[in-house]
């Protein structure tokens, strides 16, 4: 009856306030790669997450600091700033710490990984993304966190 379609207003005004469903996140997408943007943003969205996504590393860096989203997917090689840079220049600003960050490359080497979590990464997945291990990590990322500091 009308429970049902009040219930389900709800739920869409309570998304657009930022505190939906458990699961939804608020994903800022940073990747020149049009074709895996478009996907990725596909795919999320069909996760029921709300998505912002910029071409390259400034961009994604003014979207990130506009919208503090829950998560930030950011691609390591991008232009004009790389996603270390987009990733430190973050983690310098006090109001972002909160935001986990997550690296997407194509080197998947001890090295590239330690380089992303010094830059200030919270994880590191290579290419093409493993949707499964993504999903897995986004649905970690709002759990409680115990300070280690």
């Amino acid at each position: 009856g009308s429970d049902h379609q009040s219930l389900e207003r709800r739920t869409k005004s309570d998304e657009q306030n930022g505190n939906g469903k458990a699961h939804a996140r608020k994903i800022v997408l940073v990747e020149d790669q049009a074709d895996s943007r478009k996907m990725l943003t596909r795919w999320l969205q069909l996760k029921g997450h709300v998505i912002v996504s910029a071409p390259d590393g400034l961009a994604g860096l003014a979207i990130i600091e506009r919208e503090h989203p829950d998560v930030a997917l950011i691609d390591i090689g991008l232009p004009k700033i790389d996603g270390y840079e987009v990733a430190r220049r973050i983690r310098a600003g006090k109001s972002s710490a909160a935001i986990k960050l997550i690296a997407l490359t194509g080197y998947g080497q001890p090295d590239d990984v330690e380089a992303a979590l010094r830059a200030g990464f919270d994880h590191h997945l290579v290419k093409p993304v493993n949707l499964d291990e993504l999903d897995g990590l986004l649905a970690s990322a709002m759990a409680p966190q115990h300070s280690t500091t």
